[in-house]
């Protein structure tokens, strides 16, 4: 049993790291951006506004329209002559320029301008949020990750300890029980560490999910959390619950934080939509202003026959046949002025009005939610700075006590229930410090965040 236990504990997982794929938090981050579907339509959307834009711009330049029509109808009967329309066709070009027409267009570009405006903030929202998640789910699969090479650690100190233990009892140093307490003390540490890597595959799972890859392939962060003290000897060959990070350095934020949120998204987008509804505004009270526009039209008409015969002065008949075509250049001055609507433009003003106040009321709410957001992100970045402190210092502890508890069980002053407990001390300070960190990590990133201080860099 103890053989099978402990290849269980041991055993790499020789499956998973045959399509690993090591990536770094920045590798993670930019394949989101690049391959996540929102990210994606964000920048669809982006694009669509800037057409939107330049739709709005044609507005201000002349409309040409070409227009062609063929007549087919019996022939008609014009005093004894036959004026035959078969075949008849007509051409034309009209060509329309607004010159006044309310402020609706201005209106409609200023809305264009706004929109495209907006498509921007909400793509780098999109981004901010996509990046706080890919840092959310590596964070959460170094963490695993950690703790698998933590309980591996501690899988060998309890084989190394197994071993020690067997050499005492076939000297008759020590009793099967101590054997019995170490094996229960494996199958316990092996039913944690299978929990843990298949925690480590799902946070693979979700890391892939996010930016794009293939699920089937393992994911192995090359970015890890902050190396903890070493413990001195004899536990130095102990490994700390990870390695030094080296492609994101990690900087104490807590005497750099600052509440200003004013390059936020979110903020930005409720600010465009006052603006937004402002120009809407000005765009209803066109509706009951005048417009007047330029239209001139050119048309030529062909295949128009006039068939018959009349009988001149003297009684005689003549025979006429004539083809008619010819250009017809209109040029027209349209001015419209509404008059009487029931009152119901007036109400669409009122309406706006109604719009825009309410956008500056979401204004208003908007700022002080995201106050109380970075607020509450400062705190809990300040706090988890404490909780790492506090961790190390526990793990240092821990460390320490272990040390001096194998010392005082090597020299029988101490029993095999307090070095195991001394163990799981050790383990349950480790796997606190890696919580600490990870959430260290997720704080300052939500604190970026926030703040609109998050970037792909």
């Amino acid at each position: 049993m103890k053989k099978n236990i402990t290849a269980l504990v041991l055993s790499v997982a020789l499956s998973t790291q045959l399509l690993a794929q090591p990536r770094s938090l920045a590798e993670c981050r930019r394949l989101a951006l690049q391959y996540n579907e929102q990210m994606q339509m964000a920048d669809n959307a982006v694009r669509q506004a800037e057409l939107d834009r330049k739709i709005a711009f044609a507005q201000y330049l002349p409309k040409i329209d070409g227009s062609f029509t063929t007549i087919l109808m019996k022939d008609q009967d014009i005093i004894g002559m036959s004026l035959q329309a078969r075949g008849t066709y007509m051409a034309g070009l009209n060509i329309t320029e607004p010159l006044y027409v309310g402020g609706r267009i201005t209106a409609a570009n200023r809305l264009a301008a706004i929109g495209e405006k907006v498509s921007e903030e909400q793509r780098r929202k999109t981004e901010m949020q996509l990046i706080a998640s890919v840092d959310h789910a590596y964070y959460q699969l170094v963490a695993v990750r950690s703790k698998v090479q933590m309980l591996e650690a501690y899988a060998r100190q309890i084989q190394s300890l197994y071993d020690k233990v067997q050499l005492s009892v076939n000297a008759e140093l020590a009793t099967n029980n101590d054997l019995l307490r170490i094996t229960a003390k494996q199958s316990e540490i092996a039913y944690q560490l299978q929990k843990a890597r298949n925690g480590e595959q799902l946070c693979q799972l979700a890391l892939a999910n996010i930016i794009g890859t293939d699920f089937e392939a393992s994911i192995t962060p090359t970015d890890t959390l902050p190396s903890a003290p070493q413990p001195s000897a004899p536990t130095a060959s102990l490994p700390s619950s990870s390695a030094s990070l080296s492609s994101v350095p990690y900087v104490a934020l807590s005497t750099q934080l600052d509440e200003d949120f004013s390059s936020r998204p979110d903020l930005q987008l409720l600010n465009w939509q006052v603006k937004a509804k402002q120009a809407a505004l000005k765009a209803t009270r066109a509706n009951y202003l005048p417009t007047v526009a330029i239209v001139g039209r050119l048309s030529y008409y062909d295949n128009l026959k006039l068939k018959g015969a009349i009988r001149n002065l003297d009684g005689m008949p003549i025979t006429i046949s004539h083809t008619f075509s010819d250009f017809n250049p209109i040029a027209m001055l349209n001015v419209s002025v509404p008059l009487f609507h029931w009152g119901a433009e007036l109400k669409k003003v009122k309406k706006a009005k109604i719009d825009v106040e309410n956008a500056r009321l979401q204004l208003q709410q908007g700022e002080r939610g995201m106050h109380v957001e970075v607020r509450q992100a400062v705190q809990n970045l300040t706090d988890s700075e404490q909780m790492v402190r506090t961790a190390t210092l526990s793990q240092q502890q821990a460390d320490e006590n272990l040390r001096m508890m194998r010392l005082r069980y090597d020299t029988q002053m101490a029993t095999m229930t307090d070095l195991l407990d001394a163990q799981s001390q050790w383990q349950q300070a480790h796997s606190n410090l890696i919580e600490a960190q990870t959430q260290q990590r997720i704080y300052e990133t939500e604190y970026l965040r926030v703040t609109g201080k998050l970037t792909v860099q």
